[in-house]
């Protein structure tokens, strides 16, 4: 069975190794993730060019995403490295302090004071630790330990609800889009999104770093600030796709709203005709052992049946104990969920109105493959476009993008339900048809006299404008 649901690994020190990201991707990683939170330039272009010389030698086309690290709201450090906070004791975080104690800690983030009110609740250490605000005095902030606990060096800092007004793209994260065109990140996933400008501002300065390499990279708003939650639909319209980042956005609205959150997310993401990547501990307890909990099981499975795209490591592959074996798993546990999906493509359609040929043919390829029970459906394609819109709807039966296009293999290999192969022809409509038959039936994807469905664009050749459709028995002329 065709997996649908993609896998996005981070790889960090304990996957950067030949050997051990050969075994993760022949296991079935879709997109490679580079954190840049960690290393430098060098390391990122290093890693992104062992991933393209892997992902040749295993014969397959994988996918780059560049994730920035946006602001930092951090503490900084103390003279012996962590302190342990008291419930009820007197904190002051102070941006004028340059080493901490046990009464003050510096901060990194330096405009923190001047966002702060009296009563304010403030989550460190990804809400392990909870302080409330007593008074602000210039650059000191003065709290009261109401959760305590043990606070080590420049750990995070979050505003209950949200609203600091740090920007999401910060001077590091500038160079860093730079740094990822130099090697072409198929994808770039914004940190800390507030609104569609941030998302267009990133954009921007992605294309003109890629325009002397004539590539425009797919961006990625990661949704992780409360504030981006009532601006969803418009930063859904000025991104490629969204992820839904746990770990910040649990700790600005509460742990409990988030398993709704995401559903919604899905949910908006692929009536838009978004990308969907689900993110943080969906597998955190293999860092260390080698086979997850139950309740990580189920936390996977669920996006899958939320109709994710994808599904991200962090911490398990990039410094964990057990990258491949992770993998491994991941994609196990989504071919199950996935054979448990009840399919009803009908409804899909109900209230729909299309406004383009192309959109037309790809929903019209759909609803044929699902009433005919086609083996396979084609869409011929130079952007990737018809692809992404079959995806977004729920059928069993496999979408292969076939494109001479690298770029467009890569970009698609996030897609769900859809894979990708490489095709020679893109003009002569007959050598093309035979290709598709000679490329399906050599990887064993189909047998004489099975029917498939085809898309593609008249004249070929040219990017945009789907709209032509195609029942096909192979063997025939």
């Amino acid at each position: 069975m065709q997996r649908a649901t993609k896998i996005v690994a981070t790889i960090g020190p304990a996957s950067s190794d030949i050997d051990t990201l050969t075994r993760m991707i022949r296991a079935g990683v879709d997109v490679v993730r580079l954190n840049f939170s960690h290393g430098k330039a060098q390391d990122h272009i290093d890693r992104a060019n062992l991933v393209r010389q892997v992902a040749a030698s295993c014969g397959r086309e994988v996918a780059i995403m560049a994730d920035l690290q946006g602001p930092k709201i951090r503490i900084g450090k103390f003279e012996l490295g962590k302190i342990q906070l008291v419930n009820g004791a007197k904190f002051i975080l102070d941006a004028a302090c340059e080493l901490g104690n046990q009464e003050q800690v510096g901060l990194d983030y330096k405009e923190l004071p001047r966002d702060l009110k009296v009563g304010d609740v403030l989550l460190l250490n990804d809400g392990l630790i909870v302080l409330t605000t007593d008074k602000v005095i210039g650059s000191q902030i003065h709290t009261t330990v109401k959760i305590g606990g043990e606070l080590s060096n420049n750990k995070g800092i979050n505003r209950l609800g949200g609203g600091l007004s740090a920007p999401a793209l910060t001077a590091k994260d500038m160079e860093d889009i730079k740094t990822a065109m130099s090697f072409q990140a198929d994808y770039v996933a914004v940190s800390f999104p507030k609104s569609a400008t941030d998302m267009m501002m990133a954009r921007q300065l992605a294309n003109i770093a890629g325009d002397v390499y004539q590539h425009k990279p797919q961006m990625i708003a990661k949704i992780e600030r409360a504030e981006a939650i009532p601006a969803l639909q418009e930063i859904l319209d000025a991104s490629d796709g969204i992820m839904v980042a746990r770990g910040d956005l649990a700790v600005e609205v509460g742990n409990a709203a988030v398993p709704a959150l995401q559903k919604r997310m899905i949910r908006m993401a692929r009536a838009s005709n978004k990308l969907t990547i689900t993110a943080t501990q969906m597998m955190e307890s293999m860092i260390v052992n080698a086979v997850p909990t139950r309740a990580e099981v189920s936390d996977v499975a669920n996006a899958v049946l939320d109709g994710t795209d994808a599904v991200m490591t962090s911490a398990e592959t990039a410094s964990g104990k057990y990258p491949v074996e992770t993998v491994e798993t991941m994609a196990a546990i989504c071919i199950e969920a996935e054979t448990s999906e009840d399919f009803k493509l009908d409804a899909d359609f109900l209230n729909v109105t299309f406004t383009r040929i192309d959109q037309s043919i790809a929903y019209g390829a759909l609803f044929t493959a699902y009433h005919l029970r086609v083996k396979a459906i084609v869409a011929l394609t130079e952007s990737g476009s018809t692809a992404l819109w079959m995806s977004r709807h729920n059928i069993d039966i496999p979408i292969f993008a076939m494109t001479p296009s690298v770029a467009t293999q890569r970009k698609a290999s996030l897609y769900r339900n859809v894979s990708t192969l490489e095709l020679r022809h893109s003009t002569d409509r007959e050598a093309v048809m035979k290709e598709v038959q000679d490329l399906l039936l050599a990887k064993g994807i189909v047998r004489k006299g099975d029917m498939i469905v085809v898309t593609w664009g008249e004249p070929m050749g040219q990017v945009g404008g789907t709209n032509a459709l195609k029942i096909m028995k192979i063997g025939d002329n």
